[in-house]
C-alpha cells in the first residue's frame, strides 16, 4: 500500500540539523506513527513521503518553512520566575513551561535573573534547515476512529 491521505505509516528517522550538531535517531526504539494527510509531522516530511511504500529507503532535506519555521525574534521575552511551571530557579538552556495569558507555553531559558528569566518561546529548530534519512516500516488503511480522531492511534488502539 502506498502512503496516501489517511493511511497510517510507521516509520525510522535520523535526523541532523544541515550545518549544525543536533542529531535524532529513532532507531533504538519503536517506530513513529502518524496519519497521513493530517499534518502529524512536518509539512515537508509529509509531502516526501507521498506514495511511499514499506520498504522504502529516502533522504528528505526540509526548509525551515516546511520544519517547525523560521525564528521569531519576538519569541524571547523576560518574564517573572514566579510565572514557570513547576521550578524556582532555572537554569541556562532548560526548557520550561511558562503560565501566559494564552495558556501554557514551551520555552527554552536564555537568561537568568534574580527575579525575572529571559526566555525563548521558539522551537529549537526553527530557522534551521533538517535532513531526515528515513525508514518506512509499514503503511496501513487508518481506522474510522483514527480519522475522526484525526491522528494515528498505536498498537493497542486508543491511548490518550
Amino acid at each position: 500500500m502506498q502512503v496516501a491521505n489517511n493511511t497510517v505509516v510507521s516509520f525510522h528517522y535520523k535526523l541532523e540539523e544541515v550545518g549544525g550538531d543536533y542529531k535524532e535517531d529513532s532507531s533504538d526504539g519503536d517506530p513513529m506513527l502518524y496519519l497521513h494527510g493530517h499534518r502529524g509531522v512536518l509539512p515537508g516530511l509529509e509531502d516526501a513521503m507521498k506514495g511511499k511504500v514499506a520498504g522504502d529507503k529516502f533522504t528528505v532535506q526540509v526548509s525551515p518553512e516546511n520544519a517547525y519555521g523560521q525564528r521569531n525574534e519576538d519569541g524571547i521575552q523576560r518574564v517573572p520566575i514566579k510565572h514557570l511551571i513547576g521550578r524556582k530557579k532555572p537554569n541556562v538552556g532548560e526548557l520550561v513551561t511558562v503560565n501566559a495569558k494564552s495558556g501554557k507555553v514551551n520555552a527554552t531559558v536564555v537568561k537568568v535573573g534574580r527575579h525575572t528569566v529571559d526566555v525563548d518561546t521558539n522551537h529549537p529548530l526553527a530557522g534551521k534547515e533538517l535532513k531526515f534519512d528515513i525508514e518506512v516500516v509499514d503503511v496501513r488503511e487508518a481506522t474510522m476512529e483514527e480519522v475522526s480522531h484525526r491522528h494515528a492511534h498505536g498498537p493497542g488502539g486508543h491511548q490518550h
